[in-house]
């Protein structure tokens, strides 16, 4: 299996959307290398970084989920090499 690494911004709007998020973050939890959420409070906004070693396919399938939900948007950064299971 091919993965690239990525790293994807979201940022929340909606405070009803963080679990459904954390519902999809944990479903693809042997994807994810690490995150980060910062609670932007002055703005009422949560900005969380997540950073996956997974196929492309994978990567674009989460962030369409995610983003689909109400108040919630993403985009996500590929790197440029590849990587096999078990490099």
């Amino acid at each position: 299996m091919e993965t690239r690494i990525a790293n994807m911004a979201i940022i929340v709007e909606d405070q009803s959307s963080v679990e459904p998020i954390n519902e999809l973050l944990h479903e693809n939890a042997a994807h994810i290398i690490g995150r980060m959420g910062i609670p932007y409070r002055e703005r009422e906004i949560n900005i969380i970084s997540v950073v996956l070693d997974a196929p492309q396919d994978a990567v674009n399938a989460l962030s369409g989920k995610i983003g689909r939900l109400s108040g919630v948007s993403t985009e996500v950064a590929f790197s440029n090499q590849t990587f096999t299971s078990g490099e």
